[in-house]
């Protein structure tokens, strides 16, 4: 067994959510020792790199509560359950966007916050796009589509409209592909 494993003496949720559910573990600790584990379960997200022929990537402006303010994101979303993650991005990108692709190619996957949280996100770049028609986003999502160049996109994370990991790290990748 891992030397730094933790085993599970106790799990209740404390939360059951349309999003998350939270729990809270009591955990033997490697020393021995006891401690308390608070966690969010998560399904799972997408996010999608879309780039128009001319080189524009889409984006679209949301307003995130947990924030308190508006930030400029790639296009993303929730796994449904049972949904295949490819399935989700061309359903985003289209809800998001109104484009749709031709093909998608996986970049990678990553866990957002693994100190307390098991939400995975599946990173996409989406080949040969096409509009389809407009956004149809959530009843409840608000959603300005943006068309950004790359540097105007690195400023923006400069000046934190763009602030969250999934964007800033298709941005490192988009960054890498550009200097091979």
């Amino acid at each position: 067994m891992d030397h730094l494993y933790e085993k599970t003496l106790h799990s209740e949720t404390i939360y059951e959510g349309r999003i998350i559910d939270v729990r809270v573990e009591d955990v033997q600790l490697p020393n021995g020792k006891q401690s308390k584990r608070e966690l969010i379960d998560h399904p799972g997200a997408v996010a999608i790199i879309a780039q128009t022929p001319d080189e524009k990537i889409l984006a679209v402006r949301q307003y995130r509560k947990a924030l308190g303010k508006a930030i400029v994101e790639i296009p993303a979303g929730k796994l449904e359950q049972g949904e295949a993650p490819e399935v989700t991005a061309v359903r985003e990108l289209e809800e998001e966007t109104g484009y749709t692709c031709e093909k998608l190619e996986k970049v990678i996957s990553f866990y957002t916050s693994p100190g307390f949280a098991n939400e995975l996100v599946h990173l996409y770049v989406a080949k040969g796009l096409s509009k389809k028609g407009d956004q149809s986003a959530d009843e409840d999502e608000f959603l300005d589509l943006l068309h950004l160049s790359l540097e105007e996109m690195e400023e923006m994370l400069v000046t934190q409209e763009i602030h969250d990991a999934k964007t800033a790290y298709a941005l490192l990748y988009l960054n890498m592909k550009r200097s091979k």
